[in-house]
């Protein structure tokens, strides 16, 4: 059961950003970027994650951009929405807005700023999971909610019916061995972190949930068609393509490099809601050159 839930979701699957116009989602450069996404092989999407500025879209936002992105996508790739919230009842709000949007599967992330312990963190994912008929993916990513999902805390999670994988964006890539071994080899684990992508897949991932795939989906698609076809020689020449692009993109908080890399490209404008700010002079620069390298500019 489990495994025909997570067939689906792997490879390369982009966090999208939120595209503004001012202070307004720019929902006819969404759909353009979701087009270029589809056309360049990416195998799946987010919608409201991180990347998506989640936390600054108001309920209304985040439902619409949901449904947005499932009816351009139009069943050509699996939409993974994003239902994060450190409020347990917000999140299972999301839950069932993305549900009857007509998402495949939802992100959640654990309780930011909240600090929950391990007894509520796996509380948390519960309520979400038992609240949908939608395979749940689990989001770590203590540096950002300062709250880590243990292994042993995963493993009880993994034995719901509908948790089906986690985003680890941990960055030990020990742990991908060790919550194989707890949670099974058909638990799906997709890497949250790009420059460690390929490490991450070699140790037992099947993907990642890219930030780089905004900018260039071809090549992350093209990487992680390597790894899950077994190339790993072939997969990391495209990495070290792709490397001065990773570190660009994260040279200052993200999403705004990444935004600025999309708005050189002419999809977008680079506007971020505040308390975000545009990169800096010097992540500016790292991004125009790491475009000029790959040929993208």
């Amino acid at each position: 059961m489990k495994k025909e839930l997570a067939r689906d979701f792997r490879g390369s699957i982009t966090a999208l950003i939120s595209p503004f116009d001012g202070d307004d989602v720019d929902e006819d450069a969404f759909a353009k970027l979701i087009h270029r996404q589809i056309d360049a092989g990416t195998h799946g999407l987010v919608p409201m994650g991180t990347t998506g500025e989640s936390p600054t879209l108001s309920l209304n936002e985040h439902c619409r951009v949901v449904q947005l992105c499932v009816d351009v996508a139009s069943g050509r790739v699996p939409v993974i929405a994003g239902a994060g919230s450190n409020s347990t009842r917000e999140a299972t709000q999301l839950a069932r807005a993305a549900e009857e949007a007509g998402a495949n599967a939802l992100l959640a992330v654990t309780g930011y700023y909240n600090k929950p312990s391990q007894k509520g963190i796996y509380t948390h994912f519960k309520a979400i999971h038992d609240e949908v008929s939608l395979p749940l993916i689990i989001y770590n990513v203590p540096a950002r909610t300062a709250s880590d999902v243990s292994v042993e805390t995963l493993s009880k999670l993994s034995r719901l019916d509908r948790v089906i994988g986690v985003k680890d964006a941990t960055g030990d890539l020990a742990r991908v061995a060790r919550q194989r071994l707890v949670c099974g080899a058909d638990f799906i684990q997709l890497s949250g972190e790009d420059i460690t992508a390929v490490g991450f897949n070699a140790m037992g991932g099947q993907g990642c949930i890219s930030v780089t795939a905004n900018v260039a989906p071809a090549l992350c698609a093209e990487m992680q068609n390597a790894c899950l076809a077994g190339e790993w020689e072939r997969a990391l020449a495209l990495q070290n393509r792709l490397v001065p692009l990773h570190d660009a993109l994260f040279s200052d908080t993200s999403p705004a490099p990444t935004k600025y890399a999309l708005s050189r490209l002419g999809l977008c404008a680079p506007d971020l809601r505040l308390p975000l700010v545009g990169p800096s002079e010097t992540a500016r620069h790292k991004v125009d050159a790491a475009l000029e390298a790959l040929g993208l500019v």
